[in-house]
């Protein structure tokens, strides 16, 4: 099976001065701003990392539904945050680092097992595997 999803930016102006807007193909985003100041200086709107982050962890958090039910588990709540951090290095700007937190209700599981079902979703949701994709780019002018 192969599912293609499909996520959009538009963009006009400098990289301070010039303003974008986001989308995503399911209408759960259309048209939405940032720009440099939403980005850098801490103003209120989007960013592609706060993007990133909640992408990574409704990830994480359905892959551990997932693997919680392999293990005859279920969850009667999770919340998971993903901290990622952006960082100027010599080379410009990298993500350096994404945190997940996570907190749980898991009736009938030890704190070492949930651990353990924690991790291989970690290791195993797609967006965790995100940077081995292989990362393809058709650029055209128009």
């Amino acid at each position: 099976m192969k599912i293609n999803r499909k996520g959009s930016a538009s963009w006009s102006g400098g990289l301070k001065d010039g303003k974008g807007t986001i989308s995503t193909e399911s209408g759960a985003m259309n048209a939405h701003p940032y720009g440099f100041a939403m980005r850098f200086e801490g103003v209120k709107g989007t960013n592609p990392e706060e993007l990133i982050g909640a992408a990574h962890a409704g990830c994480f958090t359905m892959a551990l539904s997932n693997i919680l039910g392999q293990a005859n588990l279920t969850a009667t709540k999770m919340n998971t945050t993903a901290t990622v951090t952006l960082e100027k290095g010599d080379g410009g700007f990298d993500i350096t680092a994404i945190a997940l937190k996570l907190e749980a209700a898991v009736p009938g599981a030890t704190q070492e097992q949930f651990a353990e079902l924690a991790k291989k979703a970690k290791e195993n949701c797609p967006v965790s595997k995100l940077m081995k994709a292989d990362i393809t780019l058709d650029a055209k002018l128009v």
